[in-house]
């Protein structure tokens, strides 16, 4: 009998106790979720003001749409007499350039007249013609207001006959 309370001890005795580095673990598991939930809550509560200024901050650097007068001018057609009449609108970098372009509005429309004129009916004919008619107004636009005055140009009538 003596033997078998020897052997019981000693079974005893050989397991050591894990529960120090079980605790340990646990702390640290925890201490590593409390630290991601922090994150996430400033990414999830704070990020989105932080983009709403930035919204904020592009919808006032919007342009400003200045309109032309309609041109009515004679197209270069070697088939006959053909005519074009467009209205735009020009969307323009800010408030400073649209005053420059008040100033300087004899320049702009004599600039476009002569890119006008200078068009077949063949060439404006196409979607890809009125692009190109586009950018080129654009260009034009800005030699004449200074670089990147002029961010897009809008057709708003275009009438060949």
């Amino acid at each position: 009998m003596v033997d078998k309370n020897i052997e019981k001890e000693d079974v005893q005795e050989e397991k050591p106790p894990k529960k120090k580095g079980k605790y340990l673990l646990l702390i640290i598991i925890i201490a590593v979720i409390a630290i991601a939930g922090g994150i996430s809550t400033y990414v999830i509560l704070l990020k989105p003001a932080e983009d709403k200024v930035a919204i904020k901050e592009e919808k006032k650097v919007e342009g400003v749409m200045f309109a032309l007068e309609p041109f009515v001018v004679n197209l270069t057609d070697p088939a006959g007499v053909r005519f074009l009449r467009v209205s735009l609108y020009l969307e323009l970098a800010e408030p400073a350039v649209a005053e420059r372009a008040k100033a300087r509005t004899p320049q702009i429309r004599d600039a476009i007249i002569t890119l006008l004129t200078a068009k077949t009916h063949g060439e404006l004919i196409h979607p890809e013609g009125k692009l190109q008619l586009k950018d080129e107004i654009n260009i034009r636009i800005n030699q004449v207001l200074g670089e990147n005055a002029v961010r897009d140009v809008f057709l708003t009538d275009f009438v060949m006959q």
